[in-house]
């Protein structure tokens, strides 16, 4: 009988370990339109007040690749805003007011009528990143060589300044996209995909401003240049001196997640540990440090079945736990690039871009879950 007991005890653990207590909503769901790639732009959270950025192109069924937005019609860099900790969503155009204009090739899509010339501007240096209601979104015009650059708000991203160009620091470019530590009132950290020597993405670094945005200075590489490449960090502070960071890493024939710590405040890096051996055909992390003091790292699946996956960490990234499934119901491996923020109750909510059985549009959509 023990023997029998043991056999069924390792057949269940092979089984996939499903969320408990799970709420889907669409974001942006529009016929016709392609959402796309919120964690280019960022999410942002003031309680149950939450804002996250996407890009919104137009779906085009003839594309047999990766994306299948049309190339030839505008896309549009739209924000999603919740009052009710993400259990319904406005669309607003930061646009109309001038800001967060796309720009460059990083589109997917085509750049809108009388977006084509955008000025880059230098940073006065009077950023409180303090302030309660700062948000900063990072974009970059091509993932090999940039340029790239910054707005901010202090007012829950109803209005921006910017754009702000940042450095090469001496890389062959910057393809930026959102993720920052603040320190202090004057005192930011950016971390960014520098292009390789081969001036092909890309390998990640850390850049710091100490007077309010006005200059950015090289602090490190995360790792060494790999054969692939390693890039769109997510990172969050452990302690005063301590940072974690995931990584987006392909190789020649396999994708994966990587843990890497910094115990001087970004000045040097280890690697820490594989979150995820396998993301399919590669997806992003979204790294969050829980108010209980968990790590929870969400991403998308780009393998069958496709969708929403996260894992969590108890002891700071060293070890994590079984894969989570948060939702496995997605057309394809178009899907994922996911933000995500906890809200006061504990709850998570994850947004990222997702196609299912409904429609063949991308849409924008979020989960709702308790770790």
């Amino acid at each position: 009988m023990k023997h029998r007991i043991l056999a069924i005890a390792l057949f269940s653990s092979t089984l996939p370990l499903f969320a408990a207590d799970v709420k889907n909503v669409d974001v942006y769901r529009v016929p016709g339109r392609f959402g796309g790639w919120p964690a280019n732009h960022g999410m942002w959270s003031w309680g149950n007040e939450l804002l996250v950025g996407f890009s919104a192109g137009y779906y085009d069924g003839s594309r047999i690749g990766m994306h299948a937005i049309d190339h030839n019609k505008p896309e549009e860099h739209l924000l999603a805003r919740s009052l009710d900790g993400g259990e319904t969503w406005t669309i607003e155009n930061p646009a109309e007011e001038g800001a967060l204009l796309p720009l460059g090739q990083s589109l997917h899509g085509k750049v809108p009528p009388g977006f084509e010339k955008q000025t880059l501007k230098e940073c006065p240096g009077d950023v409180d990143f303090t302030h309660p209601d700062f948000a900063m979104t990072v974009r970059m015009t091509n993932v090999h060589v940039g340029p790239s650059r910054f707005w901010y708000s202090t007012d829950r991203g109803h209005h921006w300044q910017g754009p702000f160009g940042l450095p090469q620091f001496d890389t062959p470019g910057i393809a930026a996209r959102t993720d920052y530590i603040v320190n202090g009132p004057h005192d930011c950290m950016l971390f960014l995909t520098a292009g390789k020597k081969n001036r092909m993405e890309g390998r990640p670094i850390c850049v710091r401003t100490t007077d309010s945005g006005k200059t950015w200075k090289f602090v490190s590489f995360i790792g060494p240049e790999p054969k692939g490449f390693s890039i769109m960090p997510s990172t969050v502070r452990l302690a005063p001196n301590e940072l974690l960071t995931t990584l987006r890493v392909h190789g020649a024939d396999k994708r994966w997640i990587d843990a890497w710590e910094s115990k001087d405040d970004g000045v040097t890096w280890k690697f820490l540990s594989q979150p995820v051996a396998d993301t399919g055909a590669g997806n992003p992390p979204s790294l969050l440090k829980l108010k209980d003091g968990r790590l929870c790292l969400t991403y998308g699946y780009r393998a069958a079945p496709f969708g929403i996956r996260a894992k969590l960490s108890s002891d700071n990234g060293k070890t994590w736990g079984d894969e989570i499934h948060l939702r496995d119901d997605a057309g394809g491996k178009d899907i994922g690039y996911p933000r995500s923020v906890e809200r006061p109750d504990g709850k998570v909510v994850v947004v990222y871009y997702y196609f299912d059985q409904r429609s063949p549009d991308r849409f924008i959509g979020a989960t709702i879950w308790k770790p």
